[in-house]
């Protein structure tokens, strides 16, 4: 569903307003930030809303869920980008599968997704540590939509919706040749997301990490219902 709504809201873009490249980035990130919002509300009581590689080890990192639960995360994660982008192509009866030559490929790419996966994993962590999960539907989405035009990258920081991307050669895809970049910066995003969340919450717990994105069961610790003073 994520890739769909990435996808199939820039063809629409793309058809709705010709060559007009700044409406149709307006277009796809006001499109692409309701349709996250509406999907980590769907998906978050059954999963977290875990739909990014990144935030899944993240929280692993952070004790809010086994390992081997975010490796299982992730060919879900990266097999629903790839067909989610198919679906999109099909309903604007483009080709089923066609590859991205939409070259991404460049320094300045590299620091926005690293930027852009940090701030990601800000917004989601510190909800968490003030007790404000509940808000993250709306601050994730929010944050992706703004972060379509205070990033030169546009903001993919998710590794799975990079690959997904790939096998759609429309407005919203990327090359393949410059999806490795893309995913080493998300992947060094993470891991400097992981140490300045450490700094500035050094006092996350796992049952906090625990209810990333969303609140959800099945984790080896469940979500804290104690008030903010007590975990301090």
């Amino acid at each position: 569903m994520l890739a769909s709504v990435v996808v199939g809201s820039g063809i629409a873009a793309q058809r709705l307003s010709p060559g007009q490249t700044g409406l149709q980035l307006l277009e796809n990130a006001a499109v692409t930030a309701a349709g996250l919002y509406v999907i980590i509300l769907i998906f978050g009581p059954i999963s977290g809303g875990h739909l990014n590689p990144v935030v899944s080890f993240v929280d692993a990192a952070f004790g809010g869920m086994r390992w081997q639960e975010a490796a299982a995360y992730l060919p879900a994660q990266v097999s629903g980008c790839v067909s989610g982008a198919i679906v999109a192509n099909v309903m604007f009866a483009q080709a089923t599968v066609s590859i991205s030559t939409k070259q991404r490929a460049s320094g300045a790419h590299f620091l926005a997704e690293v930027v852009a996966t940090l701030g990601l994993l800000l917004v989601i962590f510190a909800l968490t540590r003030s007790d404000r999960a509940h808000h993250a539907p709306a601050a994730v989405g929010a944050y992706i939509g703004a972060a379509y035009w205070f990033t030169s990258s546009t903001s993919f920081a998710n590794p799975a919706i990079t690959i997904g991307r790939m096998f759609s050669n429309t407005f919203a895809g990327i090359a393949p040749s410059s999806a490795p970049l893309f995913i080493g910066a998300q992947i060094v995003g993470g891991i400097v997301g992981f140490a300045t969340t450490k700094l500035l919450y050094p006092t996350i717990t796992p049952g906090q990490a625990a209810t990333v994105v969303l609140p959800h069961p099945d984790t080896n610790n469940k979500p804290t219902s104690k008030p903010l003073e007590e975990t301090r």
